[in-house]
């Protein structure tokens, strides 16, 4: 497979490199990121979703599909070729392409990784062979002590997760979850149950550099989600008297600082998942990852996810955040790294290590 991307990416014109994605989840970061290193930029599209990146000047070339899917068919994929294009990997590709091995264009990063990601065994046990500390998994809802969270395959932006405290709870809130459309019959079984951690969710969005062989820092968020963050709106005795079941659907992001002292913890997960990365997909993390956190009430750091591609919580750092400028000097976000990444390595005769 691999061997077939690069006979690709061999015949490119190096100097005519058309940076691509998917319009949706953080394409306006990724794309404005490539115009700011200087690449032209392609985007793939639905026609309803086109007046927003037209809005922002960000694309020179459209490519308008009426299904994500179609990205899968190989006149779609010729016509990339054609461009030059690197496409660049996004929430949306997990949760609306997912079969990579029919993409035959070069795509920035780890796409074995992107397949741990979404796969809850798989991304459970790099997350346990790199030493994190993580909530306890439940194997089936009769396990339930205490508080839990109930999770389902793919990036759906937290949609259908909810709180139990019982398996009673689990398949009361489960069939009510079914009725109102949030998730399938058949996902039932397939939940991933979590003890919950009470504290403060943390997203560090890292960025892994080949060229400089190094773990970056870039930025930190925290999600605004739906009906759980509305809840405080809500007088307790009418949530007893409705029934609120708060999901998590996130709808936004907001910035966050840490303390200083609690960065180490971070840098070490960072440290063992990147390490842990080589020898389950070589050659292991190779741009954007995310590791998504919880502190609890003694600043203890608790891994329960990790995402091996840009994440939409980099959109609050456009154009820099703390920690990217203090690295770079200058304005820096997810977007604008991925591209320099690119750009560097195209300088150094390395674009074929970023390619996997």
């Amino acid at each position: 497979m691999r061997e077939k991307i690069l006979s690709v990416l061999k015949d490119y014109d190096k100097d005519n490199i058309h940076i691509g994605t998917i319009g949706s989840h953080s394409a306006l970061n990724i794309l404005k990121g490539a115009k700011e290193e200087g690449f032209s930029t392609v985007c793939i599209c639905r026609e309803r979703e086109k007046k927003v990146y037209e809005n922002f000047g960000v694309v020179d070339k459209f490519l308008i599909i009426s299904d994500y899917a179609e990205l899968l068919e190989e006149e779609i994929q010729d016509k990339l070729r054609q461009l030059n294009t690197i496409l660049i990997p996004h929430g949306s590709f997990n949760a609306y392409i997912g079969k990579f091995d029919y993409l035959l264009l070069p795509m920035f990063g780890n796409r074995e990784l992107m397949i741990w990601e979404t796969d809850r065994d798989k991304q459970r046990e790099w997350l346990e062979r790199s030493g994190v500390r993580m909530p306890k998994k439940f194997s089936s809802p009769e396990e339930i002590k205490g508080l839990a969270i109930v999770k389902y395959p793919g990036a759906k932006g937290g949609r259908g997760y909810f709180i139990v405290s019982s398996s009673d709870e689990f398949y009361e809130i489960s069939e009510e979850m079914v009725k109102k459309g949030l998730i399938k019959e058949e996902d039932v079984k397939n939940a991933e149950i979590q003890e919950y951690i009470l504290g403060a969710n943390i997203y560090f969005s890292f960025f892994y550099s080949p060229v400089y062989g190094r773990i970056e820092l870039i930025a930190a968020d925290r999600r605004y989600e739906s009906t759980a963050d509305a809840l405080g709106k809500v007088p307790a005795k009418e949530q007893i008297r409705v029934n609120i079941n708060p999901t998590y659907t996130v709808v936004g992001n907001f910035p966050v600082v840490l303390r200083e002292s609690l960065l180490v913890q971070a840098f070490e997960a960072a440290e063992g998942i990147v390490e842990v990365s080589k020898k389950i997909a070589y050659p292991g993390m190779v741009g954007a990852f995310c590791i998504e956190s919880i502190f609890d009430e003694n600043a203890t750091m608790y891994v329960f996810e990790i995402s091996a591609r840009i994440v939409a919580g980099t959109n609050v750092g456009i154009p820099t955040s703390p920690y990217s400028y203090i690295l770079f000097g200058e304005n820096m976000y997810m977007g604008r790294r991925i591209a320099r990444e690119i750009r560097l390595a195209i300088e150094k005769d390395m674009l074929a290590e970023l390619i996997y």
